[in-house]
């Protein structure tokens, strides 16, 4: 049977049905409480008319009210009945929105690993809520005696199909049966709760069959735009790009709004605004839309007023014993050069995460945190950056005796925060019976006022070692002879330089896998016996420097690049690591040296799971060296292969020492257990056949064979200065070597 529209909205039953149900119920007309029976205003017959209908009981609050000595006609339905006012303001009626500060919020960077953290606020702050559909308040409590009225008619006013409909099914109040004010406050907030209408209410009027209630409602208007403005004012809409607003509410445009689903967008937008880590982001009043459409959303956004820095104790007090606030030896542009958020931007999490990882990588502090104060701008606030300084100097000295230098004594002094600026000095003093020995270098990280992060170090030296390239080898050692006491050569390097370095990139706060070098560096090299004596020649007539003489003097020209792609460091895993330099020489001073040098290498790393040892990384790396140097070319300055940096299973340079080289590694990394690792690797280098082309050949009076194969097992053990490897390899000719070093070869 089809049942017609008009029907069912009109909800309204025929007289004779109407009828027989006012016969049967049980709810009658009575008398007031006096005993007569009051008539309505405008109908002095008492009859039925087209007023309220008159029925005496106790009003809802349960107070008198006031009047006259003739009781004034009342009903339980009484006047029009309208919801709360929205808590979505009238326009023109708000008041300026304030962001809530929270007092304190941490953001913790634990050393060793490093990492962003979030304390909750030390106190309860206001913060800014999502705003919320329109409630109704609960209404006082139902007398027990609720008085009940027959409905004869329901009607729906103010819209037509699919709202009506959408009114009809939400509502309790039905034809034919009777309803109280309670029943109709909850059918009022049902209405509302749809969250199409703007104001919804109820009438009741009197029909000869019983009441008739209309729910008046007024819809939201047709939702054309919604816009977003900030607080404090900012361009556009803010951090928010108009694509992700209207990605979010363009679904609603040209659809009567719905409160309930604006709330659910105005959560994706807030949920937007953390994802993408402004964390003081939020939508912090809607007020009333537009007649024609238009919603405006206010959102404070949580912009910097300023950026401080904070010293606190090892305690993490920020104040001494006298109650002074603490202060530090770093300068306080150190720590904010090193924010990229500045004054007047947003905050947001994520680059203060890296933020503060810049920070705490300076390497000058024990602990850094972020914390957050009012701005005098309640919209604004003020980031702190809490830092407790570690200790960054240290003093050594030291005693001893050898053949070459006899009775001797050291003293090294290193600063990592030199007059709180972050700048490094390290100093190293060796004094003894024959010579004088020094080291001194100064780094400064970052010139100040360079918009690059360009970095430069100077040093000074006067260095001696025992050159490689004279020394070892299968056959018999050669020497100085018998006027040095056949001592062997020691290479003596007096001389000093300044190298700048910056990653090549504009923005300094961002990652560059490239850095570049260029530098410029004197030496005054010197070969001489143990007695310090300069000793030009070995015992075989063979020259030992460029000139001749025993002295050469070399000004280089250095130029390098670095790529690192790496994903860690000090133990990759995966990623590529390139390092390619050029030296020329600049011809001056004894030799005339004119020579020009390249180098490079390149490492690459592949993650693996072949074994089940221990819980850890896996990887297989790689490494391939090679080098040449084109003109004159002083014996001292030949490339050295062999040893523990080179092909494990031989000595320190046995392989050979030539003009070029080429050399290979393939390891594959694993752990073992806790903070014990191990490597299996396999080595090759050759000299390419250069070795003869080095003055005097060193490599061939030496009998060394100029290429080699090593091969072997390692174990990595971590330690605070890094991976402690020890390695033992065994080289082509059968025989094993035992080698140390720190931290991985490549």
């Amino acid at each position: 049977m089809e049942v017609r529209n008009e029907v069912i909205k009109q909800m309204r039953l025929s007289p004779l049905l109407l009828a027989a149900i006012a016969a049967t119920t049980t709810m009658s007309l009575s008398s007031p409480a006096n005993g007569q029976t009051p008539n309505p205003a405008g109908n002095p017959s008492g009859k039925p008319g087209s007023g309220n209908v008159i029925i005496d009981a106790a009003p809802v609050s349960g107070e008198a009210t006031p009047g006259s000595n003739q009781p004034k006609p009342t009903t339980p339905l009484g006047e029009p009945v309208r919801p709360q006012e929205p808590l979505i303001t009238p326009p023109g009626t708000e008041s300026t929105p304030r962001q809530e500060t929270p007092n304190r919020v941490e953001f913790n960077i634990t050393p060793g690993a490093p990492s962003l953290e979030i304390n909750p606020p030390t106190t309860n702050p206001t913060q800014p809520t999502t705003p919320t559909l329109p409630t109704i308040p609960t209404p006082a409590p139902i007398p027990q005696q609720e008085a009940r009225v027959l409905v004869a008619e329901v009607q729906v006013r103010g819209v037509s199909g699919q709202l009506q409909d959408e009114v009809y099914k939400v509502i309790r109040t039905k034809p034919g049966r009777a309803t109280t004010r309670s029943q109709l406050q909850e059918d009022l907030n049902a209405i509302y709760a749809t969250g199409y209408f703007a104001n919804v209410e109820f009438v009741p009027e009197d029909t000869p069959l019983g009441v008739r209630v209309a729910f008046v409602v007024q819809p939201n208007p047709v939702l054309q735009t919604v816009n977003v403005t900030t607080v404090p004012p900012s361009p556009g809409s803010g951090v928010v790009p108009a694509s992700v607003v209207n990605s979010i509410f363009s679904p609603q445009y040209g659809r009567i709004l719905n409160l309930k689903e604006l709330q659910e967008s105005i959560k994706k937008l807030n949920q937007w605004y953390k994802d993408n880590g402004y964390d003081l982001a939020q939508v912090i009043d809607v007020p009333q839309p537009t007649a024609d459409g238009k919603v405006n959303l206010v959102v404070a956004e949580g912009v910097i007023e300023d950026i401080q820095v904070r010293f606190l104790d090892k305690e993490g007090s920020q104040v001494n014993e006298q109650g002074t606030p603490l202060k530090g030896r770093t300068r306080p542009f150190i720590v904010t050069r090193e924010v990229q958020l500045t004054p007047g931007d947003v905050f947001n999490r994520k680059l203060a995460e890296r933020d503060l990882r810049r920070v705490y990588g300076l390497g000058i502090f024990d602990d850094v945190r972020l914390s957050f104060n009012p701005g005098q701008d309640p919209r604004k606030v003020v980031v702190v950056v809490n830092v407790i300084e570690k200790n960054t100097g240290s003093v050594a000295a030291g005693a001893g005796i050898s053949s070459a230098s006899g009775f001797f004594g050291t003293v090294s002094y290193q600063q990592q925060n030199l007059g709180g600026n972050n700048q490094k000095l390290g100093t190293e003093l060796q004094l003894g019976q024959r010579e004088l020995l020094f080291d001194v270098n100064f780094t400064n990280p970052w010139i100040a006022g360079d918009p690059y992060r360009t970095s430069y170090t100077v040093n000074a030296f006067r260095r001696r070692s025992i050159s490689l390239i004279f020394d070892g080898g299968e056959e018999n050692e050669i020497t100085l002879g018998p006027e040095h006491d056949n001592d062997r050569p020691r290479v003596v390097r007096l001389g000093g330089g300044v190298n700048f370095s910056r990653p090549l990139i504009k923005n300094p706060f961002d990652t560059s896998p490239w850095r570049a070098s260029l530098g410029l560096q004197y030496q005054r090299v010197s070969i001489r016996d143990a007695d310090g004596d300069l000793a030009p020649r070995d015992e075989l007539g063979n020259n030992l420097s460029f000139s001749g003489s025993g002295r050469d003097d070399l000004l280089l020209l250095q130029l390098g690049a670095v790529r690192d792609r790496r994903n860690n460091s000090l133990i990759p895993t995966q990623g590529d690591f390139l390092r390619f330099g050029v030296e020329q020489s600049v011809p001056l001073g004894e030799g005339n040296i004119l020579l020009n040098r390249l180098r490079g290498s390149y490492s690459y790393y592949i993650p693996a799971s072949l074994t089940k040892f221990g819980q850890g990384p896996q990887a297989f790396a790689f490494n391939i060296q090679a080098g040449t140097v084109l003109g004159d070319l002083p014996p001292y300055e030949a490339f050295s292969l062999g040893g523990s940096n080179s092909v494990r299973g031989y000595d320190e340079g046995d392989i050979g020492s030539g003009r070029s080289f080429i050399q290979g590694t393939a390891e594959y990394r694993f752990p073992l257990f806790s903070v014990v690792g191990a490597a299996l690797f396999a080595d090759y280098a050759t000299d390419l056949g250069s070795g003869n082309t080095v003055p005097g050949n060193p490599a061939g009076v030496r009998g060394k064979p100029g290429n080699g194969l090593g091969y072997g097992l390692g174990v990595r053990i971590n330690s605070p200065l890094g991976p402690i490897r020890i390695d033992y390899g065994f080289n082509d000719e059968g025989k094993g070597r035992l080698h140390f070093g720190i931290g991985e070869r490549f």
